[in-house]
């Protein structure tokens, strides 16, 4: 499942990131803290989602979301 199926509230642990050979996107994912088996949850839903990965809280469009499997 990706997190757009997430549970607002609900912890859960990143099992891989999607990325298909980006590496711009793959160090700004790492410089958020968003990797393979950290944890995160998704804190609001609306237009994006607001995450919260590592004590900060980020906004991320449900493009990106989808890539992020939990």
């Amino acid at each position: 499942m990706n997190l757009n199926d997430a549970e607002l509230g609900k912890e859960y642990e990143i099992r891989s990131v999607e990325l298909d050979g980006d590496e711009e996107l793959e160090s700004f994912l790492f410089s958020l803290g968003c990797y393979s088996g950290e944890k995160i949850t998704v804190v609001d839903r609306r237009k994006n989602l607001v995450i919260s990965v590592k004590d900060a809280r980020y906004n991320i469009d449900p493009e990106l979301a989808e890539r992020i499997r939990i």
